[in-house]
């Protein structure tokens, strides 16, 4: 929930990250460009979040703060410029006259999901293994041989 008082927001984000603004009663979302733009905070109004790549380790979404685990020092403000390693969107809530208000941060970490198999047979699994899209019956055929079991495991 916004804050108190606040009649518009502003988003920032890192690079890897895309954001839309979605308005009740429009078809069209309106991509954040990160230039500044402020939008009414109207209800209805949605942002979303896609990023670009999954994580490149585990809690890479952290601020970095010198102490393991702990955020950013009192009062240091947490946007893109101040040591983000990984994905984040940074909302911020104005009042009447363009006064800020405060802000929300959402860190994102993405996990990169493949189903990978040995696709010509030789005992790898590879991950961009050209066989992959295609198979082939007999000893020198290519691809996955899945086995699935269809029974009925519950009544």
């Amino acid at each position: 929930a916004a804050p108190a008082g606040a009649v518009a927001f502003g988003v920032k984000h890192t690079e890897g990250v895309s954001v839309d603004v979605l308005f009740r009663g429009r078809a069209e979302p309106e991509a954040v460009s990160g230039t500044g733009t402020r939008w009414p905070l109207d209800e209805g109004t949605v942002l979303r979040f896609s990023m670009s790549r999954a994580s490149s380790e585990v809690n890479d979404n952290k601020v970095r703060s010198g102490i393991p685990g702990v955020g950013p020092p009192q009062g240091e403000n947490i946007l893109p410029q101040c040591g983000i390693r990984g994905l984040q969107v940074t909302v911020s809530f104005y009042a009447e006259g363009g006064k800020p208000i405060n802000q929300a941060g959402v860190f994102l970490t993405g996990v990169g999901i493949s189903l990978d198999v040995d696709a010509d047979r030789d005992g790898v699994v590879e991950k961009n293994s050209p066989n992959k899209a295609s198979w082939a019956w007999g000893p020198e055929g290519h691809g996955a041989i899945l086995l699935v079991s269809c029974d009925k495991e519950f009544p």
